[in-house]
C-alpha cells in the first residue's frame, strides 16, 4: 500500500472504514445505510466528492467513533474520550424501555449489568459485570495499563487484552462492544504506526459473530487463562488481512494502471472517466455517456476516447455504430503501450 499515492491511499482507508463502521454496528443487531457511513466519512477525510448522500446522524456517530480511533491513534485514551465516544453513539439518550446514562460510567438503577440472550422466564444470562460501584476504580487501572509504554506485552496482543478487559468490565449502559473494538483499533493503529487501515476487524469478526460472543462468554466465565482468546483473536486478524487482499484488488488495480500511465499523460476529462472505469462502472461505457458524465460535447469526448484507444488504453466492444462500448485494456496491455512512450 506504501507504493500508492496519496489519494489512492486515501480512497482505500474509505474502503475500509466504511466497512469497519457497518460492521462493528451489525454485531450489535443495527444496520446502517452504507451511503450515509461512506458520505460522513469522506467528507471528514477531505474527500467531498465521494460524498454521496446527506449524513444521518448514527452513522455520522460511529463514522466519526471509528475515524478517531484510527487517525488519532497517538492521543492518550482517556476517561474524557471515552464519554465523548459513548455521547457520539447516544446523541438521543438511549433507546429501549430504560433511559441510558450516556458520556459517564454506568449506575446499574435498574439493577445489576447482565449480558442476556432469550424469552422472559427463559433467560440465559451469559456474563454479569461487577457493580457500579467499582467500575470508576477498575476502569482508571484499565487506562493507566492502556497508556503504559512498556507492558511487556506485544502490542497486538495488547489490543486482544484491552478487547477483553474492557467489555468485561462493561462500564457503560450501552455500546461497550462498539466502544471495545474501537479500543482495539487504536491498539492495533499503535502497533502499526499508522493512522491509515487498509483492513476490517469488525468486518471479520461479524462472519465470525457466533465464535466471538462464544469464546467472549469462555473467558468471562472461567479463570484468568485468556490464551485461547488471544490465539483466536490473532487467527480472526490474519482472516480479516485476507479478506482486505481481496476487498483491496480494485484499488491496487486503479495503482498499477495509474503507474503505468504515468509517462502519457492524459487530461483531466480522460483522468475523471478512468477513474470511474476503474471503480467499476456499470453497464456500458460510450461516448454519449462520457459526454454527459463530463459535461462535454459528443465531438469532445468521442475525441478523448479514440486517443485513449488509439494508445492502446481502451479497446472497442464487439458491437459496432451507436452501440459502440468502450472497455479498459488488459493491465498487461496498457503497461506495454506505456513502455514504447
Amino acid at each position: 500500500m506504501e507504493a500508492l499515492s496519496f489519494q489512492l491511499r486515501t480512497e482505500a482507508t474509505l474502503l475500509t472504514l466504511t466497512e469497519d463502521a457497518l460492521k462493528t454496528s451489525e454485531i450489535e443487531g443495527e444496520v446502517l445505510d452504507p451511503e450515509g457511513v461512506r458520505s460522513s466519512l469522506a467528507r471528514r477525510l477531505g474527500l467531498e466528492a465521494a460524498g454521496l448522500r446527506p449524513v444521518d446522524r448514527m452513522a455520522d456517530a460511529i463514522a466519526g467513533v471509528v475515524l478517531d480511533a484510527t487517525r488519532n491513534y497517538a492521543d492518550s485514551l482517556t476517561m474524557d474520550r471515552l464519554f465523548a465516544w459513548h455521547a457520539a453513539l447516544f446523541p438521543t439518550g438511549g433507546r429501549g424501555r430504560f433511559p441510558l446514562t450516556v458520556g459517564a460510567w454506568r449506575t446499574d438503577a435498574f439493577g445489576p449489568m447482565q449480558v442476556v440472550s432469550g424469552q422472559p422466564g427463559r433467560e440465559h444470562i451469559h456474563f454479569e459485570a461487577p457493580s457500579a460501584g467499582r467500575v470508576p476504580g477498575e476502569m482508571a487501572r484499565f487506562l493507566t495499563w492502556f497508556e503504559e509504554a512498556a507492558t511487556g506485552i506485544d502490542p497486538v496482543l495488547k489490543a486482544a487484552v484491552a478487547h477483553i478487559w474492557f467489555v468485561t468490565v462493561h462500564p457503560f449502559d450501552d455500546g461497550n462492544g462498539r466502544i471495545a473494538r474501537a479500543i482495539a483499533d487504536l491498539a492495533l493503529a499503535r502497533s502499526e504506526g499508522t493512522g491509515q487501515r487498509f483492513y476490517s476487524m469488525s468486518a471479520r469478526l461479524r462472519v465470525e459473530r457466533a465464535e466471538y460472543y462464544a469464546t467472549l462468554e469462555a473467558t468471562q466465565k472461567g479463570g484468568m487463562d485468556i490464551t485461547p482468546r488471544l490465539a483466536w483473536f490473532l487467527g480472526v486478524l490474519d482472516h480479516a488481512l485476507l479478506d482486505a487482499e481481496a476487498a483491496l484488488a480494485v484499488t491496487l488495480r486503479k495503482g498499477r494502471v495509474w503507474d503505468a500511465l504515468a509517462p502519457m499523460g492524459v487530461n483531466p476529462r480522460q483522468r475523471v472517466m478512468l477513474n470511474r472505469v476503474l471503480d467499476g462502472f456499470k453497464g456500458n461505457l460510450t461516448s454519449s455517456k462520457w459526454a454527459q458524465m463530463c459535461k462535454c460535447s459528443p465531438d469532445t469526448a468521442l475525441r478523448d476516447i479514440e486517443d485513449l484507444v488509439r494508445r492502446g488504453v481502451l479497446v472497442r466492444g464487439e458491437a459496432g455504430g451507436r452501440s459502440t462500448s468502450y472497455v479498459l485494456a488488459p493491465d498487461a496491455a496498457i503497461a506495454g503501450t506505456a513502455a514504447t512512450i
